[in-house]
C-alpha cells in the first residue's frame, strides 16, 4: 500500500478531510489536478459568507456551530485569520420560505440574533434600501472567511502531520476492489486502502453514475466600488443575503479597503464541461447584477470593477451527499456542496475521517445520504 488513504481533490472538503485525517496519525495521500488554493472551482473569490441562522435547513445548524469551533482551531494552528465574525444580515419578506426557515433554525437553537425592521433598520443599516415588507434579521454569529487562505492551511498542516500531497497531479480512473483501491494517475498507479473523493464539479467524471445527479454550475461574482468606501467596511457592513424571486444577491464588506462584494447567484448556469469553464463574464450576466445594486444598494457605484467566474457541483435538491460511494467499495464520496458548502468545511472533513476510520460518525447526517439518489 502507498497509503491507508487516498483523498482525491484537494479544495474546500479535501484539504480539511486531509487535516483531520492525518491529525488523527492516518497516513494519506492528497491529489490535485491543479495547486493547492486554486481558483478553478469552488475555491476562490477571497471570500466566502459564514451563517447559523440558516435558510437552506435547520438541520445544518449543529455542524455550522461545530465548524465555527474547528475554524478556530485551525487558526490556532496555523496563525492565520481565516474567520471574520462582523455579523450577517438576512434581507427578506417574512412571509417567503428562505426567511421561514432562518427564523426556525434561530428558534430551535435559540441563535443570537435581532430582527430589526422599519426605520430601526433604515437607520442602523442605510446602505440597504428595503421594500415596504422587507425585515432584517442580524446573525450575530455570521461574518466572512477567506477561502483561498483556508485551504492553503489545511492543506498545510495535513503535510505537516505526514500527509502527501501530490500537486499538478490528474486522477484517471479508480479501481475499487475487496482489497483496496487503485488509483491511475499521470501515468502511475498507487495503491491505498481506501478513497475519499471531494471533486465537485468534476465528480461526474469519476463515478459516471453521478454525472446526472451532480452537475457543474457557473458562479459569477462581482466587485463594486463606494461612494463612500468607510461605509462598507467590515464594521459597518455586515455580509448579507437578499433573496427574491428575481434574484439572490449576497455580499461581504470591503476587505481590502477599495472593492464591496455583491453577487447574483439566483440561477447558476449549467456547464457542460468542466475542463472547459467559460470563464468571461457576459455584458447581460454584467448588467443584471449592476440592476440589482442600483436598486438595493445605492451607495455603491452600480458598474462592476471586478468579475470573476467559478464552478461548483449541484445536486437536484441542492443538498450536498456525504457517504460511500454507490456501487464502489472502499471509496466515500463527499460532493454536491451547491455553492453553500464552504463555511462547513472543517465539520465535513472531520465526518469524512470518522467515516474513514471508524466507519460511522455521531454527527446527524441522514439529511446528505446518497441513498436519496441511488434508491429511485
Amino acid at each position: 500500500m502507498d497509503s491507508d488513504v487516498a483523498v482525491i481533490g484537494v479544495g474546500a472538503m479535501g484539504s480539511m478531510a486531509l487535516w483531520q485525517l492525518a491529525k488523527r496519525g492516518v497516513s494519506v495521500l492528497g491529489f490535485e489536478q491543479f495547486g493547492v488554493g486554486n481558483d478553478r472551482s469552488a475555491v476562490g473569490g477571497e471570500s466566502r459568507l459564514f451563517r447559523t441562522a440558516y435558510m437552506e435547513g435547520k438541520e445544518y445548524v449543529p455542524l455550522l456551530q461545530e465548524a465555527r469551533q474547528l475554524w478556530r482551531q485551525l487558526e490556532e494552528e496555523t496563525h492565520n485569520s481565516l474567520l471574520t465574525l462582523n455579523g450577517g444580515l438576512m434581507i427578506g419578506d417574512p412571509n417567503t420560505e428562505v426567511i421561514k426557515n432562518v427564523l426556525k433554525s434561530i428558534e430551535d437553537f435559540r441563535l443570537e440574533h435581532e430582527v430589526i425592521q422599519g426605520n430601526e433598520a433604515k437607520n442602523r443599516y442605510p446602505q440597504h434600501r428595503l421594500f415596504p415588507e422587507d425585515i432584517m434579521i442580524l446573525d450575530k454569529n455570521a461574518g466572512f472567511l477567506r477561502p483561498e487562505l483556508a485551504t492553503i492551511s489545511a492543506a498545510n498542516q495535513a503535510e505537516a502531520h505526514g500527509a502527501k500531497i501530490h500537486r499538478y497531479s490528474k486522477v484517471e480512473e479508480i479501481l475499487p476492489d475487496n482489497n483496496g483501491v487503485t488509483i491511475l494517475a499521470d501515468g502511475k498507479k498507487y495503491r491505498v486502502g481506501k478513497v475519499l473523493i471531494t471533486t465537485g464539479a468534476w465528480t461526474g467524471k469519476l463515478i459516471p453514475k453521478l454525472k446526472n445527479k451532480i452537475k457543474a454550475r457557473r458562479l459569477v461574482l462581482t466587485w463594486f466600488a463606494a461612494k463612500n468606501i468607510d461605509d462598507f467596511k467590515p464594521d459597518n457592513f455586515p455580509i448579507f443575503a437578499r433573496m427574491r424571486k428575481e434574484f439572490r444577491l449576497t455580499g461581504a464588506p470591503t476587505l481590502d479597503g477599495t472593492m464591496v462584494k455583491a453577487s447574483n447567484t439566483k440561477n447558476p448556469g449549467i456547464v457542460p464541461e468542466p475542463d472547459s469553464l467559460d470563464r468571461d463574464v457576459s455584458l447581460e450576466e454584467m448588467i443584471e447584477v449592476s440592476d440589482a445594486v442600483k436598486e438595493l444598494i445605492p451607495d455603491l457605484i452600480p458598474d462592476p470593477v471586478r468579475a470573476s467566474v467559478y464552478m461548483d457541483g449541484y445536486t437536484q435538491d441542492d443538498h450536498s451527499i456525504v457517504g460511500a460511494a454507490p456501487g464502489m467499495e472502499n471509496t466515500l464520496l463527499i460532493s454536491g456542496f451547491s455553492g453553500h458548502g464552504f463555511k462547513m468545511a472543517p465539520i465535513i472533513g472531520s465526518i469524512a475521517a470518522d467515516l474513514i476510520i471508524d466507519g460511522e460518525t455521531f454527527h446527524e447526517i441522514e439529511h446528505l445520504n446518497p441513498k436519496r439518489f441511488t434508491n429511485h
